[in-house]
């Protein structure tokens, strides 16, 4: 029963976890926050975002080596390019 709660446990972090700024945010932070995105592929987001600069659209992350179109589709709603505050200004100045 205790591994049950504590295997329960974990499973339900990311699915309360933040939406992330792939721009900004750490891997760790990164890995923390996206359904399917380990340390590993956390690493190479930041390593390719500061290679290639910030990414601009979730179509970009399909370039980072691991990263396919069906995990950025599972996150989508939890992906970032600006903070919140940014984004909702430029929403509003539309």
């Amino acid at each position: 029963m205790k591994k049950l709660i504590i295997l329960c446990v974990l499973l339900s972090f990311n699915v309360t976890a933040n939406p992330v700024n792939v721009n900004n945010a750490d891997a760790k932070t990164i890995s923390e926050s996206l359904k399917g995105i380990g340390q590993t592929k956390a690493e190479a987001i930041v390593q390719y975002r500061s290679d290639n600069g910030a990414f601009k659209s979730l179509n970009d992350l399909t370039n980072v080596k691991g990263i396919g179109e069906k995990t950025v589709e599972n996150n989508a709603d939890d992906i970032l390019f600006s903070s919140p505050e940014h984004a909702q200004k430029g929403n509003a100045a539309k």
